[in-house]
Parts: structure tokens; C-alpha cells; sequence
């Protein structure tokens, strides 16, 4: 059961202190307890990897309809134990997400990306984003260093994700000055009830090219994805199609972006383990898995009691909002033997529940870890050493380090590094 509230309490949603070290704020509010009342606000908060788990697969009587605005206003009252048919009746916003869906609309909607992840499909995208990430590399390395999160980060994950989805050379420059444009989801700057973000204007383009395809039918994954059934076999509004694609799209080149800025950012602060990783490429991957439960780019999800419910020990009527901390259920002492320290090779560490749990669980997850993995194999292979830029960042101990002011990811504002080029090549792989 959770205990009395703090004297003093942070604002999640707004306060930018909380942006320096979410982890130390949801430490304050883990010592009362795995479920908390936030006092600021009609909002729980949950920080416990159990009770995080128990909500996520809980899809009977919590909604995903809040997402991705956990402070959108109801258009309705909140009467009674069970809200589900009202949150049903009532899109979430002007352009509802996959990500808000619930029950068999989500999974209809899902099912519309099943031409992108097919064997075949990532096997050509992963020759894609290596021979790119390999060119970047080069380029960057050649020149002695660059602002990573800008330069390169972004520009890799939105060339990856438009290659796989079969956006047109000819667009792809547009859409990643969209992206240069855009404030993070759940940005903190944003008054509230108006976090929709900028990249929705790329849902023009995206219904231009499945119009397209549906009139004039080509081999690729754009056709594929416009011809696509639901699951029951009826046709998918068009929209339907085009929010699925623009979704993928907006999410994954964000979370993947920040993935990538902190991985190198552990790296360069740990030479020993990046050396470690640069003889042995294998640990890549086990490397990558405790950077998702210490640091993921994704710092909560929300979800709406459909029903009156519990979660743990509490109460929890209808229409409560719940803040689910999946950074804060990552770093959870019950479930994970000293929490806070960095280990590879942690027993059971895929059950982090960074690309979170249950029928939300990240759908581009796969492509998520091919990406970050790839462009790291690369940078190990093309340097003997990277570096933070004390120029920029300041000296070790004593770090100046920017993120995004966004309640929803964890990501660097920007990463300059430094790099001593590699001296012979590698026989390692990843």
C-alpha cells in the first residue's frame, strides 16, 4: 500500500528539473510505495516492475486511449465503475494513433504493418542500413568528430525506417526537415491539449502514395501495405492505412534516434567496456539490452482505468489516468539485483519492458536493435577510440549534458564527440 505523500512534489509533466534525472524523481516516489497519488494531479503513478507489468497486460479495464496526451481533456463526465463504452464512442484526439486503439481496432491496425517485418523484407532493410550507416561513419570519423544526435542519429533512423516503408527518394529530404523541425512527443513546452505533433503533416504524403498504389498497383512495400486486409478479410479505410504507416514512422525514428545518442554516450564515458565491445562485437547485442532497462528512450506510457479496478494493493476507480514509468519499472530492486549499476550479461534482461509489454508492445522493436546495433558495429569498426567533447560537455565528472523536454522520451539534445580513427581493421562482427 503507499504511504504518505512527499512535503515537496515534483510536477513530472512540466517541472525540467525532472529531464536531468527522471530516475532520482522516481526514486522519491518509489519509497511510498509501487503505486503513487501524485498530489498535483488526478494521476498514479506507477514505478513497480510487477505492477507496470500487471497494467500493460491488463487490457480489460485499462485504456491506451490517452496516449500519446495523458492530459487530454475527457469529453465526457466520469460517472460510475465502467467508462469502457464511452472511451470507445469518443476518438482521443483529431487524428487518433494506433497507439491510443484499443482491443480488436489496435490489433486490426497492427496487422497492417505485417508487410514490413517479413524475413525477406529486414533482410533487404538491414543491407540498406548498413551500407548507410557505414558511409556516415566514415564521413564523420574522417572529419575527427560531429554532434551525433543531429548529424547523425536522426538522419540514420529516418533514412532506415523511409527505406523500409518504400518512401520515394525524392521525399525523404522533406521528411527529415519535418523531423529537424519537430518538438519530441510529449513535449513539455506544449500547453496542455495541444501535444499533437508536426509530424502529422506527413500524413499527406503517405495518403498520396497508398492512393497511388491502390489505383496503379507496384512491386513494393507501399502496395503491399495499400492492398492489405484486416484480419477478418474486410478492406481498411484508407486513413487507417496511412496512420498505421505514419505512426511507425514517427515513433520508431525517435525512440531509435535516442537509443542510438545514449548508447555512445555510456560508451564514451566507459572506455574500458567500449574497448570491450570493439574486440568482441558478440557483446553488442547483451550491451544494447542493459542500455534499454538502464537508459531506454522511452520513459513512461499511459494508460485510463476503463473499469474500477486495483493495481497491487490500490484502488483505482474509473477514469483515473496512470502514469506507467517503464524507466522506473527497469530499475525496480525487487525484480533486479542492484538496480542502478550497469551489467552485461544480466539473467532474464529481455524481460525489461523497455519497448513496453502485452498487445502495445513496440512493433518495430526488432528494427529498433538491428538499427542501433548496426550503426554501433560501425563506429567500433571505423575508430580506436570515441570520446566526449570537453569543449562542448565539459570535463568527466563535471558533465553538461542537454535533453529534450519531453515527458514521454529520454533523449539527448545533442551528443558532440570526438573520434581517434581506428588504427587496422577489425575481424570482429557483430
Amino acid at each position: 500500500m503507499a504511504t504518505a505523500a512527499p512535503a515537496v512534489e515534483k510536477d513530472y509533466f512540466t517541472d525540467h528539473s525532472v529531464l536531468l534525472d527522471p530516475y532520482d524523481y522516481f526514486e522519491q516516489i518509489r519509497v511510498h510505495g509501487p503505486v503513487y497519488q501524485m498530489q498535483s494531479r488526478d494521476v498514479l503513478v506507477v514505478t513497480g516492475f510487477a505492477e507496470a507489468v500487471e497494467v500493460l497486460l491488463n487490457k480489460r479495464d485499462f485504456s491506451s486511449w490517452l496516449n500519446p496526451d495523458p492530459l487530454v481533456r475527457l469529453p465526457f463526465a466520469v460517472e460510475g465503475d465502467d467508462i469502457s463504452a464511452l472511451l470507445e464512442a469518443h476518438p482521443s484526439g483529431e487524428m487518433e494513433l494506433m497507439v491510443s486503439y484499443d482491443g480488436d481496432k489496435h490489433a486490426a491496425a497492427r496487422s497492417l504493418l505485417n508487410p514490413l517485418f517479413t524475413p525477406s523484407r529486414l533482410k533487404a532493410n538491414e543491407a540498406f542500413m548498413r551500407s548507410y550507416a557505414d558511409a556516415m561513419v566514415r564521413d564523420v570519423v574522417a572529419a575527427g568528430g560531429c554532434e551525433l544526435v543531429n548529424k547523425v542519429a536522426t538522419p540514420f533512423v529516418t533514412m532506415v525506417i523511409a527505406d523500409l516503408l518504400g518512401v520515394p527518394a525524392d521525399d525523404r529530404e522533406a521528411f527529415r526537415q519535418l523531423i529537424d523541425s519537430a518538438p519530441p512527443p510529449g513535449n513539455m513546452d506544449t500547453p496542455e491539449g495541444q501535444s499533437v505533433h508536426p509530424l502529422m503533416v506527413m500524413a499527406g504524403y503517405f495518403a498520396r502514395y497508398i492512393a497511388e498504389r491502390r489505383a496503379q498497383p507496384q512491386d513494393d512495400v507501399m502496395t503491399e501495405m495499400a492492398a492489405a486486409l484486416y484480419p477478418d478479410g474486410s478492406t481498411p479505410d484508407a486513413m487507417e492505412v496511412v496512420k498505421s504507416a505514419m505512426f511507425l514512422f514517427a515513433a520508431g525514428q525517435d525512440t531509435s534516434a535516442k537509443l542510438i545518442g545514449n548508447a555512445l554516450r555510456r560508451l564514451c564515458e566507459d572506455q574500458d567496456l567500449q574497448q570491450s565491445l570493439r574486440e568482441d562485437r558478440k557483446l553488442i547485442g547483451p550491451f544494447l539490452e542493459e542500455v534499454l532497462r538502464i537508459e531506454g528512450s522511452t520513459k513512461a506510457t499511459f494508460r485510463i482505468a476503463a473499469r474500477t479496478t486495483r493495481i497491487g494493493d490500490m484502488e483505482v476507480p474509473a477514469g483515473k489516468r496512470v502514469v506507467v514509468s517503464l524507466s522506473a519499472a527497469n530499475r525496480d530492486p525487487r525484480r533486479w539485483d542492484d538496480p542502478n549499476s550497469f551489467r552485461i550479461g544480466r539473467p532474464k534482461i529481455k524481460e525489461h519492458v523497455a519497448f513496453g509489454r502485452g498487445a502495445h508492445t513496440c512493433a518495430g522493436a526488432p528494427l529498433a536493435r538491428a538499427e542501433v546495433a548496426v550503426i554501433l558495429d560501425r563506429f567500433l569498426e571505423h575508430t580506436s577510440a570515441i570520446t566526449l567533447d570537453e569543449a562542448h560537455h565539459g570535463p568527466a565528472g563535471d558533465r553538461t549534458i542537454a535533453y529534450e523536454p519531453s515527458f514521454i522520451i529520454r533523449g539527448l539534445a545533442e551528443l558532440h564527440v570526438n573520434f581517434a580513427p581506428a588504427l587496422h581493421a577489425s575481424t570482429s562482427s557483430a
